[in-house]
């Protein structure tokens, strides 16, 4: 079901305007089906950097919690894992089935049932064990991170890009930008969630951080850390994600900066040099809106044509 599902939401990704998306987190191994079948042209698609299951503490932010002893119980090959040694185990598991990034929820979350919101949930030195063992293998990492604890944690242990950083101290900022590390956040978010549809203990959650995001951004920006693009798409509707342009310029960012982010940034990010670009020797992957979107970032949310390894995939 995740897998046809995907299929259905890349399709609409890709017309969307996204030609590469990195997925990061998907049960059974769902992600790497759809990104294998997109790589040999049975369904249309962005092409997909994908993470398998992203790693997680036992009862964690990535583990399935609220079901009774023994329903739903998971292990390392569902990524969760406890200790440096199974977390290695964990990460290998991954890759094994085709994980070309690996993702480790450092932290709680909000969505989810645990508590409290952002705090540490791996210690260094788990981070550490994971970090370099993807490193090892040639991939990158992604770490959940909101609270500052965390974040700051994934950074020294060396993580490629911090996924939310919902609470960011200067001592935290200052790391990121020693380290070199990537701050992605997801402003669209805080207005994409309808609150009310929330349950109680999680609705508090999404209260106590959603002011706390945007004032992490200020700090970011003020800082000079190096920004790129992400969604959470999946959250709310896929198809939807450029409207996280005009969230990052309504708070602040200029235009241009915005459409780095999802361009020559996020190539950074996942360690590629052939795309990101329109140059010679790039990939064919190019876009259009009507008008230019450095008058209008809210342009990007209506793409009108969709190229992808030279192939049309929209054309309005």
């Amino acid at each position: 079901d995740y897998a046809l599902r995907g299929a259905r939401n890349a399709h609409v990704t890709l017309r969307a305007g996204f030609t590469t998306v990195r997925d990061v987190g998907a049960s059974g191994f769902s992600d790497i089906a759809l990104m294998r079948a997109i790589e040999r042209g049975d369904a249309p698609g962005p092409r997909v950097v994908a993470a398998g299951h992203a790693i997680s503490i036992t009862g964690g932010h990535c583990d399935v919690t609220g079901f009774a002893p023994g329903v739903l119980e998971t292990s390392y090959r569902d990524g969760v894992a406890d200790g440096a040694a199974e977390i290695v185990k964990a990460v290998r598991y991954q890759i094994k089935h085709g994980a070309r990034v690996i993702k480790i929820c450092a932290t709680a979350g909000v969505l989810s049932f645990e508590g409290p919101v952002g705090a540490q949930q791996y210690s260094l030195d788990e981070l550490k064990s994971a970090i370099e063992e993807a490193k090892r293998h040639g991939l990158r990492t992604a770490a959940h991170a909101h609270g500052a604890a965390g974040i700051y944690a994934a950074v020294e242990a060396g993580v490629t890009s911090i996924e939310h950083g919902s609470v960011l101290d200067d001592a935290t900022a200052a790391l990121m930008k020693k380290k070199g590390a990537w701050y992605i956040p997801q402003l669209y978010l805080i207005k994409a969630i309808d609150r009310e549809q929330l349950p109680p203990p999680i609705r508090a959650k999404m209260d106590e951080i959603g002011p706390k995001m945007e004032g992490s951004f200020t700090k970011a920006m003020e800082a000079g850390l190096k920004i790129a693009f992400g969604t959470d798409a999946g959250v709310y509707p896929h198809g939807e994600n450029a409207r996280e342009f005009t969230a990052r310029v309504a708070h602040g960012m200029s235009p241009l900066e915005a459409i780095r982010g999802a361009t020559t940034y996020a190539a950074e990010v996942l360690g590629i040099n052939d795309r990101g670009r329109i140059a010679p020797g790039q990939l064919a992957d190019i876009i259009a809106v009507n008008g230019n979107p450095l008058d209008d970032i809210s342009l990007l949310e209506n793409v009108v044509f969709v190229m992808k390894g030279g192939k049309v995939y929209k054309n309005e």
